[in-house]
């Protein structure tokens, strides 16, 4: 597969799972209906639910989770690849797993990735989340291969460590994604140039759907789902925060062609750093 189009499908995800399951169902099938072969949904896609205790009232395990029943059948339905960008899911001991999951043409869950990075943030204006209180971080990068392409998964705040693509990419990742909830004073700040520098550090594709607006538990998040290319340029984008469907179609030789004009997935060094406290060996140089 030399081209593949994709979708990144904006929502803003209320409390309700089974409103949610509506609104992703809708969208799912436009996208599909556009050509998409690969249909990714944001960050929460199940519910956008702050209030600890009634988030507990609605966890599933995965197995018995709606949207992720829903989803499969989605997939199945419309012979697509379906990346839930995440879910929320019950992980037991009281805590839950922010846990994205990919799902086959035939239904089946090829992938599962739970965010490893919690946003434990205290940002201006008071605003402070603490997702290490709710959820149990991952401990896995999670590489799926969609027919003879290759999906790096991450879930948004990843998206500030560039070592997690950067190790997706050397493993072959020619799509790197942070499906997201971005708040809307770190969206303005960060977003575009954050989704960018990812792609352009690791000659590959970003795609990342976004929820959007103002939420029912009070959050506001920013959208401007988006999909970049090798290169840096944004090739499609939500110009707002209202749900809707962003589509692109991915030239998977733009990989080969930005990687062989800076190779710097293959320049890269060890090194050590040289401190007060005397010499500590580091990391691949990203």
């Amino acid at each position: 597969m030399d081209t593949i189009r994709v979708a990144a499908i904006q929502m803003r995800s209320g409390v309700d799972p089974a409103a949610n399951i509506a609104t992703m169902s809708e969208l799912v099938r436009d996208a599909a209906s556009r050509g998409a072969r690969y249909v990714q949904t944001p960050e929460m896609t199940g519910a956008v639910q702050r209030d600890r205790s009634a988030l507990q009232e609605i966890l599933k395990s995965e197995a018995e989770d709606p949207v992720l029943r829903a989803a499969s059948g989605l997939a199945r339905d419309l012979s697509i690849y379906l990346h839930i960008g995440s879910t929320a899911v019950n992980a037991g001991d009281g805590m839950a797993a922010n846990r994205g999951l990919v799902f086959g043409p035939d239904g089946s869950a090829l992938a599962r990735y739970d965010k490893i990075h919690m946003f434990d943030v205290d940002l201006d204006n008071g605003e402070s989340w603490r997702e290490s209180a709710v959820y149990r971080p991952g401990d896995v990068a999670e590489i799926v291969d969609l027919d003879s392409i290759r999906l790096g998964m991450g879930i948004c705040y990843d998206i500030r460590f560039p070592h997690l693509f950067r190790d997706q990419a050397l493993a072959g990742a020619d799509i790197l994604s942070a499906p997201a909830a971005f708040t809307r004073q770190t969206g303005e700040a960060h977003w575009h140039v954050l989704q960018r520098a990812r792609a352009i550090e690791n000659g590959a594709f970003v795609v990342s759907a976004a929820q959007g607006g103002v939420h029912e538990d009070g959050r506001e998040t920013y959208g401007h789902s988006i999909i970049v290319d090798p290169w840096g340029r944004v090739i499609g984008e939500a110009q707002d925060d209202e749900p809707g469907v962003v589509t692109a179609d991915l030239a998977l030789g733009e990989v080969r062609a930005a990687r062989a004009k800076i190779p710097n997935l293959k320049n890269a060094r060890d090194y050590r750093i040289a401190g007060a406290a005397g010499v500590t060996k580091g990391a691949r140089v990203a």
